[in-house]
């Protein structure tokens, strides 16, 4: 009797569970055997093209409105858009999270255009939930000209834009959103003069308790929060992540938003990362960024402007981001997300990056395996066949 062999083994350490199969061993020249075999957790697909419109919104048409933008950007490619909730264009976030209706209107002309929402974004509010006081008339105009120059106040309504954004979140259908943590600790990131003892410990103790009430509300919500670990920000890269996530008692809803380009700039390895908090990626922008130190600058890039930086964010495929790694690392651990473009360049223009974008990220999206590639040589076995095999 001639008959083919099918089982599925477990093959990736990442995926932790498995599941139990009956099956039967066909194998050629030997009788039909019942046998119990195992098959690896079937992985996912990133989702993708997407683009985040905050870099492209603007004065003149297509840009000054969701509509003609989206069409746009579905007209390029992409299936995907990160909505600014800071940018009455796009969105109103306050009707958003109270009404149903709109948030269902919403989508459907979305849907009609042809792209989705992948999450909402809070970048500008989520910085004004922590401010030093140093960066107030900067960050100032960030916020509702009501709460200016009262930084209380400005905090208050940044807080209440976040719980804003977790209830439209929930009304749109969405599972994440993206965000900055805010910073009372930036002006000290270097240690001299010598910081006095505690200060860090008191700088993310208060963060923690300014943001716990807002992960709670995106808890009640269903959404989980994805910061970007973003120089600027008290939460900028994996220590400083961790102990936010102390401060906030290890909040399930607290994630990160992954961007490889700050951390080219700060050179950290942005792969091994992904081995790191993987479990805590809720949310991915495709960016790219290159590191040219010189006798001259490094890191700190001496005050220079953004083309004369060492560091410096470039359009996607212009960069040092090894793409291919990272999108083999977040398929392997299961990420199952969008993969957004944040287009920063400053050489290239944002139209001719946010077309070759499209095309980038599809050619990097893994279309994941559902079977392991040596399938065709499983014989597949039961505890009495293993213990035969080792000869027990």
């Amino acid at each position: 009797m001639f008959v083919a062999a099918i089982s599925n083994k477990t093959r990736f350490s990442a995926l932790k569970s498995t599941k139990k199969l009956a099956g039967i061993c066909l194998i050629a020249g030997c009788n039909v055997k019942h046998f119990v075999f195992y098959s690896f957790k079937p992985m996912k697909t990133i989702k993708g093209p997407a683009i985040f419109l905050a870099q492209f919104m603007g004065d003149e048409a297509p840009f000054n409105s969701l509509d003609t933008i989206a069409k746009y950007m579905a007209d390029l490619g992409y299936k995907g858009i990160q909505i600014p909730t800071w940018d009455s264009r796009c969105i109103d976030l306050k009707t958003a999270a109270e009404s149903k209706t709109y948030c269902d209107e919403y989508k459907g002309k979305l849907a009609d255009i042809g792209v989705e929402i992948t999450e909402l974004s809070s970048h500008l509010q989520g910085q004004l939930v922590a401010v030093h006081p140093a960066y107030d008339p900067m960050f100032d105009g960030f916020a509702s000209p009501e709460v200016r120059n009262n930084p209380a106040a400005r905090t208050e309504w940044a807080i209440q834009q976040l719980k804003w954004a977790a209830k439209a979140s929930q009304n749109l259908g969405l599972t994440s959103h993206v965000t900055f943590s805010g910073a009372l600790l930036w002006p000290f990131l270097y240690p001299w003069p010598q910081r006095p003892a505690g200060l860090v410990e008191t700088g993310f103790k208060e963060l923690g308790k300014r943001w716990k009430p807002i992960l709670d509300a995106f808890d009640e919500a269903g959404v989980n929060v994805g910061y970007e670990l973003h120089p600027g920000e008290d939460v900028h890269d994996g220590v400083t992540f961790e102990m936010f996530l102390e401060a906030v008692g290890n909040h399930p809803r607290a994630g990160i938003n992954y961007d490889p380009s700050h951390f080219v700039l700060q050179q950290l390895d942005y792969l091994q990362f992904i081995d790191f908090y993987h479990e805590r990626i809720f949310a991915y922008h495709v960016k790219d960024a290159e590191f040219n130190p010189t006798g001259k600058q490094g890191v700190y890039s001496g005050f220079q402007g953004w083309a004369d930086r060492a560091g410096r964010f470039r359009s996607l495929g212009d960069g040092q981001v090894d793409f291919s790694g990272i999108f083999s690392k977040l398929s392997q651990y299961n990420y199952d997300g969008w993969a957004v473009l944040e287009w920063e360049c400053c050489i290239k223009s944002p139209i001719q990056g946010a077309a070759e974008g499209a095309p980038f990220i599809a050619d990097h999206i893994i279309q994941v395996t559902e079977k392991a590639f040596d399938d065709f040589a499983g014989t597949g076995a039961d505890e009495a066949f293993n213990r035969k095999v080792l000869g027990l």
